[in-house]
């Protein structure tokens, strides 16, 4: 459950971390299947596919992105509502005990597992000026009503040297840009960070650890100067009646696996209802269904 020193501490900040939110036989089994991935053979490219899992990245020195991780496999799937963070987003997302809750429970509009090597990181982005709805920080009549909450899963430990997560505590009720901002925003084809941007902290964490976060925060990475790869992973929640981030859709595969709550979780979409007599010359609708 949540306690009143995080509902404190997030309302003033933006972010908790939540210490060994995962075990390390699950932090594991999540490596294994990242190691099938990163070990093939040719490696996987900027636009490819491994199955469901699409290889993506900003193009920059950024690293590489795995988007759909949950259709890489169970470890992946079981963090879809995990006990560590269920409870924390719900609350946070908020609309539990209002209209938005008839329609399910949250949703999850974009997932990825996040890979950066030596000399690799991802400049600042959002902040509470831009004031965008869908990852908006709000609170009002009692209740968190915020448009997009992260779970950042550490699957390395993630120290000094290795390209942390970087955050500016407070930013997500900024009225007004960071001075740094333009200089140091993310740009195509160009490598930017946070490391020199005043104010910024660097979240440093062992694998298991969860960084929770609201969207609208600004945030990014420190460059990481160290060997080997930092691996995360990131999901981030919404209210049920969103929609997709980017142009991804769970697969019949991954949706006829998961549990219920699961599933509607990946998918909270109904099937557009039929028209029982409609006019000659105009076609139902299709039903909006993952290819």
């Amino acid at each position: 459950m949540v306690t009143d020193r995080e509902r404190f501490f997030f309302d003033l900040q933006g972010y908790l971390v939540l210490e060994n939110a995962i075990d390390p036989e699950h932090v594991k089994a999540c490596n294994e299947v990242l190691d099938g991935i990163i070990n093939l053979d040719p490696p996987l490219k900027h636009g490819e596919w491994y199955g469901g899992v699409h290889a993506h990245t900003f193009g920059g020195a950024d690293g590489v992105n795995l988007q759909q991780i949950y259709e890489a496999g169970e470890p992946f799937e079981r963090l879809l509502d995990h006990p560590s963070w269920w409870d924390h987003v719900r609350e946070f997302v908020g609309g539990q005990s209002n209209f938005d809750a008839a329609h399910g429970p949250l949703f999850i509009d974009e997932n990825f597992a996040s890979l950066r090597g030596p000399g690799e990181a991802l400049g600042i982005h959002s902040g509470g000026h831009e004031g965008a709805k869908r990852n908006q920080f709000r609170y009002h009549l009692g209740e968190f009503m915020c448009g997009q909450v992260n779970i950042l899963l550490a699957l390395t430990d993630i120290g000094p040297g290795d390209g942390g997560t970087m955050l500016i505590p407070g930013s997500h009720k900024a009225n007004f840009a960071h001075p740094q901002f333009e200089e140091n925003v993310i740009q195509h084809g160009k490598t930017t960070s946070l490391d020199d941007v005043e104010g910024a902290i660097e979240v440093h964490m062992k694998a298991g650890d969860a960084l929770l976060f609201v969207d609208t925060i600004c945030h990014g990475s420190a460059k990481r100067v160290n060997e080997d790869l930092r691996r995360i992973c990131v999901f981030r929640y919404g209210p049920s009646w969103g929609f997709f981030r980017g142009p991804y859709r769970p697969t019949r595969e991954l949706l006829e696996r998961l549990t219920e709550q699961r599933r509607q979780i990946v998918w909270p979409h109904e099937p557009v209802l039929r028209e029982p007599n409609r006019k000659p010359g105009f076609e139902n609708p299709p039903k909006i269904l993952p290819e």
